[in-house]
């Protein structure tokens, strides 16, 4: 009998889409969906990268180069000047998307056994990266009863061995809306130079910062530029996440060039996607005014609605357009699938993403009833218009009411 691999064995299903055959079969049904399981924006990509795809002269859609279109390229070095984050277009890959970024980060940073600490609850796609690549995920677990705020670095210094090689970070985060310090970069800074590991920062979300709270990347850390690698996206930034173009940034040339030599095997980004991401830059300021003050809307719709509901709480993210509730359930996979299967109210039902697949440990709990760690939260995306998500709440309170699975 054909065999699989042990990684075909070993990668995890998507908790953003593994319930898709359960919303389509709802829909087969006349049911309305609300999605909130995935990071999907619906506000209108600028219309200054949309016109330079429609009315490009290509005559032939040729390789560009594996670093990326040259002028793109330099492009990206003015748009990261607005964040005082200095780069050189030597300094840069273009990637398919940012997954391929973090994949040739770990490829190129990782051997198999390798260990990267990441701060979890985290995006669920890391642990698939992991398995990919042979690395190992060791996670430090951030609380919800404080917002998923960085754990005491005594934590990590605690699972720091031998094999230990990196420490990931999501900044904002995706799935928490939890959004790093200064202050608490410059805490990992400090650990990163004393074992002198790689730290990784996935950064797609940089726009997206609320209620005045500063942005910090790690580029703008002292003393450790070597051993640094920033990581991008345009697929948020511009609602445009069919794009795939990612962006990879480093300062040290021994990494530069190891992830130049995937980027070549995979010869190069997409044209048509860089040609988009080059003209968004162009976007004027005004664009990203109107979707910060949309999405701070579509926060408070959110965070509110949940926090009124008995017996859930959700802490109020400051960056992201995500945020994680706990809910009076047995079970989020359950409740989740049950949403989609059982459940509908004025012919509408919600789709959520369980969060106990952005976790990959245990619960510190220990009970019967939190054996999983995240079984009982939820992620949402609150990407949809206010209008909709007013209703998609109202859709979620009365499910959690008649929920076969209820906590008290």
């Amino acid at each position: 009998m054909l065999q699989l691999s042990q990684k075909a064995a070993l990668m995890p299903a998507s908790p953003i889409r593994k319930l898709v055959p359960y919303a389509d079969a709802a829909k087969a049904k006349g049911i309305h969906v609300f999605h909130l399981n995935i990071g999907q924006p619906d506000i209108a990509s600028p219309q200054t990268a949309l016109d330079a795809v429609r009315g490009n002269s290509l005559q032939l859609v040729e390789y560009s180069h594996s670093a990326g279109i040259l002028s793109f390229r330099k492009k990206l070095t003015e748009y990261y000047k607005r964040y005082d984050i200095n780069v050189t277009t030597d300094e840069i890959i273009v990637t398919n998307g940012g997954s391929e970024g973090i994949l040739f980060t770990f490829m190129a940073c990782l051997n198999p056994g390798d260990e990267v600490l990441v701060t979890e609850p985290f995006y669920a796609n890391y642990n698939g990266f992991a398995i990919y690549t042979g690395a190992v995920i060791k996670p430090i677990r951030a609380k919800i009863e404080n917002g998923f705020a960085l754990p005491p670095i005594e934590e990590f210094e605690k699972h720091i061995t031998p094999k230990t090689k990196a420490i990931l970070i999501c900044n904002p985060n995706n799935p928490t809306g939890y959004l790093y310090s200064q202050s608490e970069l410059e805490i990992l800074a400090h650990t990163v130079k004393k074992h002198d590991l790689f730290l990784l920062s996935d950064e797609v979300y940089r726009e997206f910062c609320y209620d005045g709270m500063q942005y910090c990347s790690v580029m703008h850390l002292k003393d450790i530029e070597q051993n640094v690698v920033l990581l991008d996206s345009v697929s948020k930034r511009y609602s445009a996440c069919g794009c795939r173009v990612g962006v990879f940034i480093t300062k040290n040339r021994d990494l530069y060039g190891a992830v130049m030599k995937f980027a070549q095997a995979r010869l190069s980004p997409p044209t048509y996607g860089q040609i988009f991401s080059e003209a968004a830059i162009d976007a004027p300021a005004s664009y990203f005014d109107k979707v910060l003050e949309e999405y701070t809307l579509r926060r408070d719709t959110v965070v509110k609605a949940i926090n009124e509901m008995e017996g859930c709480f959700c802490p109020n993210p400051k960056g992201a357009f995500y945020a994680v509730a706990r809910l009076p359930i047995d079970n989020a996979d359950k409740f989740c699938q049950w949403l989609l299967e059982e459940f509908s109210y004025e012919g509408a039902t919600v789709m959520l993403a369980p969060a106990a697949g952005f976790y990959s440990s245990l619960s510190v709990d220990g009970s019967d009833n939190t054996a999983i760690a995240g079984v009982n939260e939820v992620r949402i995306s609150y990407v949809l218009n206010v209008d909709d998500l007013h209703a998609s709440m109202k859709c979620l309170e009365q499910a959690l009411k008649v929920y076969p699975g209820r906590v008290r």
